[in-house]
């Protein structure tokens, strides 16, 4: 991009056609550059061809006269630019993957396999968050800890599986371990996003009492009922007929759920299929935002330098020609 600080001297350059015109009119009427009491001796010898050094010594004039008006006008070249600044959220991801999580009402995928898939899409919709993923049943452990490497943490939630630790539901040590990793974090908003699709049967911690901890180091949770209404499929594995699948009843202690979200600040949802839990996962990107603040602005580089400096060449070359090569006699 090219700009002119000065653009009010480019009027100058109003004073080049009069010249040209000036100079077309004069002619060959341009007083000598020496000087002769008597030039009748002069005037026998005969003339070199040389009518074309007069346009030639003009013409550089003009150019010295263009070149300094475009640097008077000080021509800059910018070059744009912009600035980004984001203020990332912590985010923990708590997935309840107790024996439960196999039933399949999440078709054709069974819960575990849904919500490891739908979490994904998530990670992979995040920008400057750092994420990361703590799993429960009976006990809980980190699966990844807060991380900006989202390459690394997918590898990680794709080796989440049913059956890694003791099984049951331990809600209150999830929370307990989530918020854990994000005790230190230094982020202005803290986040768990907590899966689950039981009670809470589990653990020494009360469920109630990590999320006042949470609230405490302020954390929001956003709690999540995985399943279907009614009942559901659960495999068993028989050791005389094989895996065959029984009609269960879905209990998620929704009441405890929302009192997790409402004690911190968080919201709770319940997602009866795949479709929902993909929504609830949206509206949970929405609802934390990641802050992004761009500024633009312009570098400006002068160039008047590279217009002068020619100018002054030329303008001394033109009077050296002028004085030597190109000296009119009377």
């Amino acid at each position: 991009m090219l700009q002119f600080a000065h653009p009010w001297f480019l009027l100058l350059l109003l004073l080049v056609p009069p010249m040209i015109y000036w100079h077309l009119r004069k002619g060959s009427q341009a007083g000598a550059t020496l000087r002769y009491s008597n030039v009748e001796a002069v005037k026998k010898v005969k003339r070199a061809q040389i009518g074309w050094a007069k346009h030639l010594l003009f013409g550089m004039r003009v150019l010295v006269v263009v070149l300094l008006v475009l640097g008077l006008a000080r021509p800059q070249s910018g070059r744009t630019e912009e600035q980004i600044n984001t203020e990332g959220i912590d985010i923990v991801i708590a997935l309840d993957i107790s024996g439960s999580m196999r039933a399949v009402d999440f078709k054709p995928k069974n819960r575990i396999e849904a919500a490891k898939e739908v979490a994904a899409r998530f990670i992979k919709g995040r920008t400057s968050d750092r994420i990361g993923l703590v799993v429960f049943a009976a006990e809980s452990y980190t699966q990844c800890p807060l991380t900006l490497d989202y390459g690394i943490l997918l590898h990680f939630l794709k080796q989440v599986d049913v059956g890694l630790v003791k099984d049951g539901t331990a809600i209150g040590l999830g929370i307990a371990n989530a918020v854990n990793r994000l005790r230190y974090s230094t982020a202005k908003s803290k986040v768990i996003i907590l899966l689950t699709d039981g009670r809470n049967n589990a653990g020494e911690v009360d469920p109630i009492t990590a999320a006042r901890i949470a609230k405490a180091l302020g954390v929001r949770i956003y709690t999540i009922g995985v399943g279907t209404r009614g009942n559901a499929l659960y495999p068993v594995d028989d050791p005389f007929f094989g895996r065959r699948y029984v009609s269960m009843p879905v209990e998620i202690d929704e009441d405890l759920l929302r009192e997790i979200a409402r004690e911190t600040g968080g919201r709770y949802f319940r997602a009866t299929d795949t479709a929902a839990l993909e929504r609830i996962f949206d509206e949970i990107g929405r609802l934390e935002k990641t802050k992004i603040e761009i500024k633009h602005y312009v570098r400006y580089k002068e160039l008047f330098v590279r217009f002068l400096l020619p100018a002054f060449a030329i303008l001394l070359l033109e009077i050296v020609l002028a004085n030597t090569r190109f000296r009119k006699l009377p």
